[in-house]
């Protein structure tokens, strides 16, 4: 479930929906201003987490690449991006695994009411904070490959 999901429902329908979501265009200043740039080009819609995971994911990327000369190698660089803490200003501070999943907070949101919203895209209501350590998997139960037991 994604806000896109809940601006077709409508809050009508979706209202009282419990989600979690990492990230929401509207939960804090700076995610609403890269917001208001991103809308720019999508009047009238409203970003997810994919995008802004997007986002995020390529400016680390680029600062992996910065932090090695411009390095286009990419086992250097994607070693480099687990190495670096990840520090962004939509989802801030995290860290990128052995496995490459990324870990940051989580959120736990409720569908606002219609009663409840007070402008286009005033979609939920945090209910809970779900510290990084919480909301993933652990490294050591992900079974994947790369991570040496």
């Amino acid at each position: 479930m994604f806000a896109t999901d809940v601006n077709a429902l409508g809050l009508p329908t979706a209202q009282g929906l419990q989600l979690t979501e990492t990230w929401y265009w509207d939960a804090n200043d700076a995610n609403r201003a890269w917001t208001k740039r991103w809308q720019q080009e999508r009047s009238g819609k409203f970003p997810t987490m994919v995008h802004a995971g997007v986002y995020a994911g390529t400016l680390h990327y680029l600062k992996a690449r910065l932090a090695l000369g411009g390095s286009p190698d990419g086992k250097a660089v994607v070693a480099k991006m687990k190495e670096m803490p990840t520090d962004d200003p939509l989802f801030g501070k995290g860290t990128i695994q052995a496995n490459g999943r990324k870990v940051h907070d989580a959120y736990l949101f409720e569908v606002k009411k219609p009663a409840e919203s007070k402008y286009p895209g005033d979609f939920y209501k945090l209910i809970q904070t779900i510290p990084a350590a919480e909301a993933f998997r652990p490294l050591k139960d992900s079974g994947c490959p790369l991570v040496s037991g």
